[in-house]
């Protein structure tokens, strides 16, 4: 079921004109099409979707409980229980509409129902942009998928708006002046929000901030000797991007810091945001492919050399791996039919079989967006590329 929410917002400014935005529900880093195209996979029993659900079922948030607060502190013991609560909110989600077992759409809805008496984040500092980040791009896909659980209810679903409205925006209305992941992780959950809040003022600055940090966090030669910089980033930017020994194609701002981690980070955020504004109708995967692409293989190249190309001063790439790659190679491979053979290969040979499933923003995506057909989650009602 679809539910389409007409929004009309009134430009003040001059005689701008008045902008229409219809929004599309499901519609954050999940669409109706994509559900329901892995639901019949599972009800087959085809891989790697069966297996996927399975291992999720068996995991502690299929059974999670919430631990809500009515104030949070990003340094505290209390942040990995938000965090873990987030997460077992859309795993809750997606088994829920994966098998139809109300068990876990109750439990679902108990945890956002806690949630929604937050008063906000109290740290003061950017660990709770961060966190407010981690949690929101995980808590506003399960809302989302939420809505189609007829049992709650549109007075629970708007207390969840208005917390998101006074505890998230102003942890995510300014970008993090720590390093470009953050911004992105910021980015990823205030779109994804901004979809379940109805809200186009939110969705278009998502949209500007990751055109621009986009540009400011993955490198392209065609910048010029140095990266676009972007205020907040400091006055130093071979220091800020943790001193690369050459300047390529596909560099991440922080590939010389942590490839492992905090790059993965940053490319996997962006491509969340890429793919909410996709399932809106705004296709900003265009405007970055180069850069995406680039940054997707040649992370992959040096996961799969076991070398960072001469590029750091440290040569040896970091061990972890995120369920993060399903989504971008999705996108590029299978709707745009474009060769990304060295992130393929990290998919099937380092990914899928190793790395972790829960990992503060980045879950689940080979179960929600392995393999998908290339015409689904597209919407084109609002086809043209804003924010510019």
């Amino acid at each position: 079921m679809r539910f389409l929410i007409t929004l009309i917002l009134t430009l003040t400014l001059g005689t701008s004109p008045v902008l229409c935005r219809t929004f599309v529900h499901p519609g954050a880093i999940n669409s109706l099409e994509e559900l329901d195209f892995v639901k019949a996979r599972i009800q087959e029993g085809a891989q790697p979707w069966k297996g996927e659900f399975e291992r999720l079922r068996q995991t502690g948030q299929a059974t999670r409980s919430p631990h809500a607060l009515p104030r949070l502190h990003s340094k505290s013991q209390d942040a990995w229980q938000a965090q873990d609560d987030a997460i077992a909110a859309y795993a809750q989600a997606l088994l829920w509409y994966y098998s139809g077992d109300e068990t876990y759409a109750r439990s679902c809805v108990a945890i956002l129902n806690a949630w929604s008496d937050l008063e906000g984040f109290i740290a003061g500092n950017d660990q709770d942009r961060l966190l407010a980040g981690w949690m929101g791009a995980v808590l506003a896909p399960a809302a989302e998928i939420m809505r189609l659980y007829p049992k709650w209810t549109t007075a629970e679903q708007a207390k969840l708006q208005a917390m998101f409205r006074r505890a998230f925006y102003p942890q995510l209305n300014t970008a993090s002046t720590w390093n470009g992941n953050v911004d992105l992780t910021q980015i990823d959950a205030l779109i994804s929000i901004a979809v379940f809040n109805e809200d186009a003022t939110a969705f278009e600055d998502a949209l500007l901030r990751l055109r621009n940090r986009s540009r400011a966090y993955f490198y392209l030669k065609s910048d010029g000797p140095l990266p676009h910089p972007i205020m907040g980033d400091g006055g130093d930017l071979p220091k800020f991007w943790f001193h690369p020994t050459r300047w390529v194609d596909g560099l991440t701002q922080e590939t010389c810091r942590d490839n492992g981690h905090h790059a993965q980070y940053g490319l996997g955020s962006a491509l969340h945001a890429a793919e909410v504004a996709w399932h809106q109708g705004v296709d900003v995967y265009s405007e970055h492919q180069e850069r995406y692409v680039a940054a997707m293989e040649l992370l992959a190249t040096q996961f799969l050399t076991g070398s960072m190309q001469g590029l750091c001063e440290k040569d040896t790439p970091a061990k972890s791996r995120q369920n993060t790659w399903e989504i971008g190679f999705s996108h590029y491979a299978t709707r745009k039919g474009l060769a990304l053979p060295m992130t393929r290969r990290l998919i099937l040979e380092q990914i899928r079989p190793h790395a972790e499933r829960m990992s503060c923003n980045l879950n689940f995506e080979t179960l929600t967006h392995a393999e998908l057909p290339g015409g689904l989650g597209c919407c084109t009602r609002n086809s043209a590329s804003l924010g510019k």
